[in-house]
């Protein structure tokens, strides 16, 4: 008979997608509320989501428990950052921080995938989407988390995203405008969760537009 040996892990996987898309003059943020682990559900209530600045915000899965200290490191040197030069931080300017944050983790990572979203300093939306050590790409949408392989087809197939290697550059925000984005998000969210069993529950969309920030709810399935 083989030995059996208890592996202990730092990490855990908690479930759940987030789905951002860039129009225009907007940026909507999504991602449901349930968090598991293993077949088990922790909370159907947990929102992913996270105001960074007045016009920046972020939504991320993978380990919660690193998605809570990465939330807490990048509130302490907005908040730095405030003091030193009397105003919030643009969202390119969270994004680099956020890059160089995971980075600076890369032997230890933060077990966390992030999409960053918001209003850029001409008030275009934009979306930045990373992988869990830091490496960033400026795109019209991205979708992270256990549901991305379901969503990012149903995303592409919609909204066709220009090559970033065309040149002359084109502009990576999606033609729709924000009340269709906020439909194609919730139809994505509704077709996910028929599919991944940790998505679920509810999904939070939060746009964020010239207005500012607002939340929106929209019930899924429960099992």
């Amino acid at each position: 008979m083989t030995k059996q040996q208890a592996n202990w892990s730092p990490y855990d996987n908690n479930g759940g997608s987030c789905v951002a898309i860039a129009g225009a003059d907007y940026c909507v943020i999504a991602a449901d509320t349930r968090m598991s682990t293993g077949y088990n559900i922790l909370t159907r209530e947990y929102s992913k989501i996270c105001k960074l600045a007045d016009k920046c915000v972020m939504a991320s899965s993978g380990f919660q428990a690193d998605v809570k200290a990465l939330q807490k490191n990048l509130a302490a040197r907005h908040l730095i950052y405030q003091h030193q030069h009397n105003k919030q931080m643009s969202c390119p300017a969270m994004a680099q921080l956020l890059s160089n944050t995971l980075y600076y983790k890369r032997f230890f990572p933060y077990y966390s995938f992030n999409v960053l979203g918001g209003l850029d300093n001409e008030g275009k939306g934009c979306v930045f989407t990373y992988d869990a050590v830091g490496s960033y790409e400026k795109v019209g949408y991205s979708s992270q988390g256990s549901g991305s392989t379901l969503i990012t087809p149903f995303l592409d197939n919609q909204l066709k995203s220009p090559s970033p290697l065309l040149l002359p550059v084109q502009d990576a925000v999606t033609p729709l405008v924000e009340a269709e984005a906020i439909d194609l998000v919730k139809t994505v969210f509704a077709s996910a969760s028929e599919r991944d069993i940790y998505t679920g529950d509810k999904v939070e969309i939060v746009v964020v537009n010239a207005a500012g920030i607002r939340r929106e709810y929209m019930e899924l399935r429960k099992d």
